[in-house]
């Protein structure tokens, strides 16, 4: 997605943390919290699991278009001003890959911030190599997640020269895809169902798939409302999208399916240890919250659900 130019990047929504050496410890949410890790953790988005949640779906009457935000603005921590100083504008982040991490964590909040009643904003760390976080120490093999203990998103920008190899495209809304990914198990650990993902870890129709699914429809919701959202100032963030910058977004799903990593990895396909969904699911979901636009289409836990 192409951001407008004169867009205001500074924000207190993105910090910086973690360094080169690599993390010892146990590994954070890539796999779950706790040491529960996954074969191909490496590889996947990461969920989590929401120790203090009932576990119980988000319905309808979660979602509340008319009400105004609840929570206070900015998320804590050292503003991206201060830590991002050549991230001022929408150009820069139309230039720069740190920079378009800071807008589109400023976009999807923003977005959430009116969809969601009860939205309590989240931090997201940029780091290098690797991070501590309240779930434990990370890193960059880990690839993007979601710490539900600190209400965090972690991510190394050098995961996406990883996502390339494994077959996105490399356009801005594949990178963007994976940021608003995250902020969907953020979605879900406030509405509860982020602990969904624990009672049944692998399989294509597991909790844990589930999870995942609903996950990239609620990317897929706010792609369809990137356009509206503003930045911090109130002005407007992004240009309409493009087909084109969809199909981007696409190529990332497709790319992390279970049956891709598999496939490449060990040259066969076990549905039986999946925990994040084939490519056809996870694009069929991404589409799903695109084209509805609504939070409530995203009922990846109805078993007769694809």
């Amino acid at each position: 997605m192409t951001f407008r130019e004169n867009a205001d990047l500074r924000t207190g929504q993105v910090r910086r943390g973690g360094g080169r050496r690599r993390a010892g410890g146990s590994l954070a949410a890539g796999g779950g919290a706790g040491g529960v890790l996954l074969l191909v953790l490496y590889l996947v988005f990461g969920g989590g699991i929401d120790d203090d949640g009932d576990g119980g779906v988000a319905t309808g009457s979660a979602w509340d278009y008319d009400a105004g935000y609840v929570g206070e603005q900015g998320g804590g921590g050292t503003s991206s001003g201060a830590q991002f100083p050549q991230c001022r504008t929408g150009q820069d982040a139309n230039e720069r890959l740190d920079c378009r991490m800071v807008g589109t964590v400023i976009s999807v909040q923003d977005y959430w911030a009116s969809a969601y009643r009860d939205y309590r904003p989240a931090e997201t760390v940029l780091f290098d190599g690797s991070v501590n976080t309240a779930c434990g120490a990370a890193d960059s093999s880990v690839g993007p997640f979601y710490c539900p203990v600190d209400s965090s998103i972690y991510l190394d920008v050098s995961f996406f020269r990883q996502l390339e190899r494994m077959g996105a495209d490399g356009g801005s809304l594949s990178q963007m895809y994976v940021v608003a990914h995250e902020y969907g198990h953020h979605i879900q650990n406030l509405t509860g169902t982020l602990a969904a993902g624990q009672r049944d870890q692998t399989g294509p129709d597991s909790g844990a798939v589930r999870v995942e699914l609903q996950a990239d429809c609620y990317a897929g919701v706010w792609v369809a409302h990137a356009s509206q959202t503003t930045d911090d100032s109130g002005r407007p963030l992004l240009e309409p999208i493009t087909a084109e910058q969809v199909e981007s977004a696409l190529s990332a799903a497709e790319a992390v399916g279970d049956d891709r990593i598999q496939q490449q990895a060990q040259g066969r396909v076990d549905p039986d240890v999946w925990t994040h969904g084939s490519a056809e699911q996870r694009q069929h979901w991404f589409t799903t919250g695109y084209d509805s636009g609504d939070p409530r289409s995203c009922d990846t836990f109805d078993r007769r659900s694809p």
